[in-house]
């Protein structure tokens, strides 16, 4: 594997790390640590005399900004290795584009005051658009890690039904992890004392309408991964069992059922922090075995490249 490679994959892992911290940031209720202040904290370039929540947003904050610079050099590299046209390059492009958008997003619920245990109308939208863009980050980030495995050239030229099936999967994970994030945003602003109390209040028809809607990410992650796991299954069957594609098709039906069943977990649970971290980290591998099954069937033996 080159030093770009590597440099690529840690890229990727860094990232995975500095979303997780985001989510312990967000459940540990310390998303207003710095007040609302952006770029400083309370004010200050480096807080005085700071609390805990102070500490893990001023800390998320800096491992964001880490992970700008460490794009910003993947892309620099990717330039200077590859040149502008090559898709490593474009991939890569793409990732910076989606991480400046993160900060902003971050900027947005600073200054508008949606951190922490605060409610504001535009917080739903806030959080599903964080959720979405953080997944197409992290897809980027994947494809360019994975280009650099060897020359590989994607084929476009497939049947309706194969780009129909991909959609809905992509489309579908996006769905749940919108829900997803719904939910862990309804448990902190609403939570119960025990699995009973929280379903009764889920179908309390005066209940808060997130408490409403909380049902449907379980319905929605079932479904999903069922549709999935078939998914996974038809695309390695239909490769012929390529190499490439059987691997990332094994991974996703394997990542697919732990999921479903830490999910379970999670929710018997009532959703302690140590959880969700796991949870929100299995959706992210789910996201992105998908990106790479769906690349690497495009980069099969039997495509006519493009």
């Amino acid at each position: 594997m080159s030093g770009f490679a590597k440099f690529a994959w840690f890229t990727l892992v860094y990232n995975v790390v500095v979303i997780l911290w985001g989510v312990f940031l967000r459940a540990s209720h310390s998303g207003d640590g710095c007040g609302q202040h952006w770029l400083t904290c309370q004010g200050e370039v480096v807080p005085s005399a700071p609390e805990l929540k102070t500490l893990i947003e001023y800390s998320h904050r800096i491992t964001t900004a880490i992970a700008g610079l460490v794009v910003l050099s993947l892309v620099v590299w990717a330039v200077r290795k590859f040149g502008f046209r090559n898709r490593i390059t474009v991939s890569s492009l793409a990732t910076l584009f989606f991480i400046i958008v993160e900060a902003l997003i971050g900027r947005g619920l600073v200054l508008t005051g949606n951190t922490a245990d605060n409610w504001t109308p535009s917080r739903p939208f806030w959080t599903a658009g964080h959720l979405i863009n953080t997944f197409l980050l992290l897809a980027c980030l994947g494809l360019t890690a994975w280009f650099t495995g060897s020359e590989r050239k994607l084929s476009f030229r497939l049947p309706t039904k194969v780009w129909l099936l991909l959609a809905i999967g992509f489309a579908a994970i996006l769905m749940v992890g919108v829900s997803g994030s719904m939910a862990a945003l309804t448990n902190m602003l609403f939570p119960s004392g025990t699995l009973a109390e929280g379903l009764a209040r889920d179908f309390d028809p005066n209940s808060h309408y997130l408490l409403r809607l909380r049902i449907g990410h379980p319905i929605l992650s079932i479904l999903t991964g069922v549709y999935l796991f078939l998914l996974a299954g038809w695309l390695r069957n239909w490769s012929g069992r390529e190499g490439e594609v059987t691997k990332w098709a094994n991974r996703l039906s394997i990542l697919v059922l732990v999921q479903l069943a830490f999910g379970a977990a999670t929710l018997l649970m009532l959703a302690p922090i140590i959880m969700q971290l796991g949870h929100l980290l299995l959706a992210d591998l789910v996201w992105i075995s998908l990106v790479l099954l769906a690349a690497s069937y495009l980069t099969r033996k039997n495509s006519a490249s493009i």
